[in-house]
């Protein structure tokens, strides 16, 4: 049985060998990868028609894995052996994105004896999800992956290795080199320095002397797509900070979405008043619900204190309508 649902694949190319089906038999093949995914032919005979069926595993949930694909390609039913073979060829399928349903080829012919399904894939796509064309995996996709690799790694090392930089960034405990074309692509706010006749174009310096040496590098690291996962989480504040003053939206979310996931008792009313002062709505409500959902707030009570006669009013509100909310019981 095993063998019989096997289907034989090549990068482009798959054939399935069927035995006799009788009428009214249907038949589903074992999975087979060509691409991003993970294929299924079956096959469904009754008195009038014989239907053939291509569909993508899960292609609707993509989760971590490609979207559903955009394929195109030529099926073949391949009937009998040569010399004597027959052969029933679709028109073809093009740029078709295969959803739940697949795709669907209904024969007006029984057939008997053995055959072999054939589909040849000339191009299989991935949407782009910023709305752009499709791209395919097998051009585009590959060359895209490899070049923006090789950028990537040629810009950290002209960072690390301080090719041709023509700005110094001081920082409060040292100095380290840049490229100004590089900060002022993904900062509006260094564009707007460079751009114009002011202090830091005259002199080729930026300080910032509210950052340490070690954030700063963490900071041109991400910038230059460099930064490590441990640089990133020991610096996320400082970072934070440099995002919101150097209108950085992607490095912002970046750092928003790592605060949330490790809220505990010795951060959380940190977290909450860096929420407050950048206004950061989903690292508010993750706090806030960890101080009174969860009932923190009552095992706090000497740092709650220090932070009832520090932190911002309104804030402070925050806390108390949902220590009181938690209390009513709503």
């Amino acid at each position: 049985m095993t063998d019989g649902a096997r289907v034989e694949a090549a990068p482009r190319l798959a054939q399935w060998r069927v035995e006799a089906l009788p009428c009214y038999t249907y038949r589903k093949s074992l999975p087979f990868r060509i691409g991003l995914w993970n294929w299924y032919l079956s096959v469904e005979r009754n008195n009038k028609q014989t239907c053939v069926k291509l569909f993508a595993e899960n292609p609707n949930s993509p989760k971590n894995g490609p979207s559903a694909p955009i394929a195109s390609f030529i099926t073949k039913l391949l009937i009998s052996l040569p010399p004597n073979q027959q052969t029933i060829v679709h028109p073809g399928i093009f740029d078709k994105q295969l959803k739940h349903d697949g795709f669907v080829w209904a024969i007006d012919s029984t057939v008997t004896g053995r055959f072999v399904i054939e589909i040849e894939f000339l191009d299989l796509k991935v949407a782009d999800p910023s709305g752009g064309e499709p791209a395919s995996i097998w051009a585009s996709r590959q060359i895209k992956q490899c070049s923006d690799s090789t950028a990537l790694s040629s810009l950290a090392r002209m960072l690390h290795e301080d090719i041709l930089t023509d700005i110094t960034i001081n920082a409060a405990d040292g100095s380290v080199r840049a490229h100004r074309a590089i900060l002022a692509t993904r900062s509006p706010v260094f564009r707007s320095m460079f751009s114009h006749d002011l202090r830091e174009k005259e002199l080729s310096t930026v300080d910032i002397s509210d950052m340490s040496l070690d954030a700063c590098r963490a900071f041109l690291s991400y910038i230059y797509g460099d930064v490590s996962g441990e640089e990133f989480l020991a610096n996320r504040l400082a970072l934070l900070r440099a995002a919101d003053k150097y209108d950085i939206d992607d490095l912002r979310e970046a750092c928003h979405e790592s605060l949330l996931e490790d809220i505990n008792m010795g951060n959380v009313l940190e977290r909450l008043q860096t929420a407050h002062l950048y206004q950061l709505p989903r690292l508010k409500g993750g706090c806030l619900r960890f101080l009174v959902d969860f009932r923190k707030v009552y095992e706090m009570h000497d740092d709650l204190n220090a932070f009832l006669q520090t932190a911002d009013r309104d804030l402070v509100a925050e806390v108390f309508h949902g220590v009181l909310a938690a209390w009513s019981g709503r």
